[in-house]
């Protein structure tokens, strides 16, 4: 492909057909046809197909640009690039703020370098696409749960301790106990939980233990949205007959 640009004459009469200076076209890869989106724990999920083939030109890189538009602020950005290195699948995770509704769309771009800079040109839009960003994943399972009996000399406890959980929405833990059977391996009752608030360390004392018994733990996370994990694998401890 190949357009052309005309320079303007000078004289206002008599002048004849100004020369033409031809300049390469720049090519542009398709826009996406089939712009998916689909919420996950870390944000947005964008995929989409590469169907061009990009021209085997040293001069020329072919990217895809995600445009973000915030529902709410109306405000545009770019959410970022992804280059287009071959045909196939492509995708883009878009780290988003819960609870909104943004509108997205990609763009093919040719980025052309030359003395002095580059030249950026936009192919056309992909459809639109509106998502609305709701906060349905627990934190992560917490692991690692440990129980320890401590009881000489003072009043007896276990103490619970398990591995942080690492996310940025945690806003804490449930502990849950129930009774083992005789041989300290199957539950006697349900489960209960134990805290009335949630827990903000990765430990917990529990100090309302009687002898003889064996005591199942297990912990969950929950985040800033209330969304409450699955229970850890179990942990027991037994309080010995006599104190």
């Amino acid at each position: 492909m190949s357009c052309f640009a005309r320079n303007s004459g000078l004289s206002a009469r008599g002048a004849g057909p100004s020369n033409r200076v031809h300049i390469p076209a720049i090519t542009t890869l398709p826009a996406p046809a089939d712009l998916a989106a689909q919420p996950n724990e870390d944000g947005v999920l964008l995929t989409w197909t590469i169907a061009g083939e990009p021209a085997a030109n040293s001069g020329v890189q072919f990217r895809y640009r995600i445009y973000r538009r915030d529902e709410n602020a109306g405000k545009e950005i770019v959410a970022g690039e992804v280059p287009a290195l071959a045909p196939g699948p492509a995708h883009f995770l878009d780290a988003i703020e819960w609870e909104n509704a943004y509108l997205y769309r990609v763009t093919a771009v040719s980025i052309v370098s030359r003395k002095g800079g580059e030249v950026q040109v936009e192919g056309d839009d992909s459809p639109t696409l509106r998502v609305v960003a709701h906060d349905v994943f627990p934190p992560a399972v917490p692991v690692g749960l440990q129980a320890v009996y401590s009881g000489e000399g003072q009043k007896p406890f276990i103490d619970l301790i398990w591995a942080p959980v690492a996310s940025a929405d945690l806003a804490g833990y449930n502990v849950y106990r129930s009774e083992a059977d005789a041989e300290g391996k199957s539950t006697v009752n349900t489960a209960v939980k134990l805290n009335s608030e949630l827990v903000k360390a990765p430990s917990y004392r529990d100090s309302a233990i009687s002898a003889g018994k064996t005591y199942v733990y297990s912990v969950s996370a929950v985040d800033a949205r209330g969304n409450e994990s699955a229970k850890s694998e179990e942990a027991s401890e037994t309080v010995p007959a006599h104190n």
